[in-house]
């Protein structure tokens, strides 16, 4: 059974990452099935502490959940290698009931395709008596296709010279149509053998069963001919010989179409739509192939079953939501636009931080919180409340993260500051870094905009910070999908914040908002202002609710 991701929004911050892996343990404890807690970003400086802090390993990173072809059931047939005989080949693609097969490699690189088709018009079409020599054909394919035993020759060698005869008339008339390196076919007589020989032949192939005498094989050995036998008559052995044609000679070398494992199934559909081939190679990150994947395996793709923690908003979850089966949504924002197919158990509770709502969970199934469990759900708990500060903070956030600590075995005061200092070491971190920190996009009809957040225990560092934030937030505007640009620079020591903005009509919202008139030209300071959710958004969204 596929495991079930448990993941946070996109840019998480420490909240987002621990409510995942607390809560997929949570959940496996509670059902013994696999869940993988997961992120849809980097790991920022205060969470790698925390991370670190307690030995747990970063969740795995996941940039889309758009289903992939290795999401794919797709056929995981064995190739075949270019000196196997059309033979072996369809009785390899017979077994397994289809029709294109690739040749491989010895590394496992694609070295051509072969389909029944090619097989079929090769048999029709190919009235060729040099087509063996011509496709260099090995003896170890005759005798094998043949049914067959190499009495004289080296079944390494390859037939590569003449033509296919078949010796159906006396000695006297065979000089006429053998010519020198021809493979015939003939019966037991001694002395249309010897003639073949004589005539300079490469290989007898002699049919029935018969014996050969030690006379025709030394004179065989002497001359280089190859000699077969065969249980078949000359007329089914003249028939199959044919089948004894290397795969390499027919098979397709040139604008074979593959796919790679990581390839957006949506994108796969869209290409085979247009094309009538069936089959098409699948290959791994190193280019070697791993299997077969047509039309119809791509009907049949699973969808990824996720459950969302610290949002529900489509704009913040990772890429290829829709394409996910979303189980659950354990949050404490406002309610947005995730939609399902089915209903769902949703957990929205109005408490600081989503780690609190995990705590209570644990609680209620009387699970019982380990101590590295709990160190993580105390920091998540501290950097939302910014150690109580915010007041989003409530009385039930802050005794459960105290509750935690104990468990974890840490003093809060001690571990909040070193926390928040290793998250603001901000000097050392591009624009482009800092603004993507802890970023949130919105829909705010008939605006999309994004608000962004960074702390600090350092007005010092906030104010070298905002000197380089307001060309950098302006620069991306154009094109970030945006119609404004906020960003929350937070003295978490002072309880205030520096509230930068740029786009068109930000600053008629923002004064609005705040009902104060900002300071700078793209600035506000608002005092007593560090929750993003509480303080600044939902004055925000009314501002813009009331100017439009």
């Amino acid at each position: 059974m596929k495991s079930t991701i448990v993941i946070g929004h996109k840019n998480p911050d420490t909240d987002s990452i621990c409510s995942a892996v607390c809560y997929a343990y949570l959940k496996h404890r509670m059902t013994g099935e696999e869940y993988v807690p997961c992120r849809a970003g980097d790991v920022n400086g205060e969470t790698k502490y925390v991370l670190d802090r307690f030995c747990v390993p970063a969740p795995r990173y996941i940039e889309s959940l758009e289903p992939t072809v290795a999401d794919v059931p797709f056929r995981r047939i064995e190739g075949i290698d270019a000196p196997m005989s059309l033979k072996r080949a369809w009785e390899h693609m017979r077994d397994a009931n289809i029709p294109t097969v690739p040749i491989l490699t010895k590394r496992k690189k694609i070295r051509g395709i072969l389909t029944l088709g090619d097989q079929a018009r090769f048999y029709m079409e190919d009235q060729d008596p040099a087509a063996l020599s011509k496709a260099k054909t090995p003896y170890s394919n005759i005798a094998d296709t043949l049914r067959g035993e190499i009495v004289v020759g080296d079944a390494e060698a390859v037939f590569s010279k003449g033509k296919v005869v078949v010796a159906a008339a006396n000695p006297d008339l065979m000089e006429e149509y053998i010519e020198a390196n021809d493979m015939v076919i003939l019966g037991n007589r001694s002395e249309s053998q010897l003639c073949a020989i004589e005539l300079k032949a490469s290989c007898l192939i002699v049919c029935l069963g018969a014996k050969i005498s030690k006379y025709i094989i030394e004179i065989a050995e002497k001359a280089g001919c190859t000699i077969i036998t065969s249980p078949l008559d000359t007329y089914t052995a003249a028939k199959l010989i044919n089948q004894s044609v290397p795969v390499g000679h027919l098979m397709c070398k040139k604008d074979i179409i593959t796919f790679n494992l990581d390839d957006a199934v949506a994108d796969v559909k869209a290409t085979v739509s247009k094309l009538r081939i069936r089959y098409f190679p699948v290959l791994d990150a190193d280019g070697h192939y791993v299997g077969m994947i047509s039309q119809r395996n791509l009907l049949d793709v699973d969808k990824q079953k996720v459950i969302l923690v610290d949002h529900n908003e489509k704009g913040q979850a990772v890429d290829g939501i829709r394409s996910a089966e979303v189980l659950e949504v354990i949050d404490h924002h406002r309610i947005d636009s995730v939609e399902t197919t089915s209903p769902i158990y949703f957990r929205n509770q109005p408490l600081g931080c989503t780690a609190t709502i995990i705590t209570l969970m644990y609680h209620e199934n009387k699970i019982e919180i380990e101590p590295s469990i709990a160190g993580l759900l105390c920091s998540a708990i501290l950097s939302d409340t910014l150690m109580f500060r915010s007041p989003t903070c409530t009385p039930v956030d802050e005794n459960t993260a105290r509750e935690l600590a104990e468990i974890a075995g840490i003093n809060v005061e001690e571990h909040a500051r070193a926390m928040f200092n290793a998250g603001s070491k901000l000097g050392r971190k591009t624009p482009d870094e800092i603004f993507h920190i802890d970023c949130k996009a919105f829909k705010a009809e008939p605006y999309k905009i994004t608000v962004s957040q960074v702390t600090s225990v350092s007005r010092r560092e906030l104010e070298r910070v905002k000197e380089k934030m307001l060309p950098y937030m302006e620069s991306l505007l154009p094109n970030s999908g945006n119609d404004m640009l906020f960003l929350m620079l937070t003295n978490i020591i002072d309880q205030s914040s520096d509230l930068l903005f740029v786009g068109q009509g930000a600053k008629g919202i923002v004064e609005s908002a705040f009902a104060q008139e900002a300071q700078e030209a793209n600035c506000i300071i608002l005092q007593g202002v560090v929750s993003r959710k509480k303080q600044v958004l939902a004055p925000l969204m009314t501002a813009i609710e009331a100017n439009t």
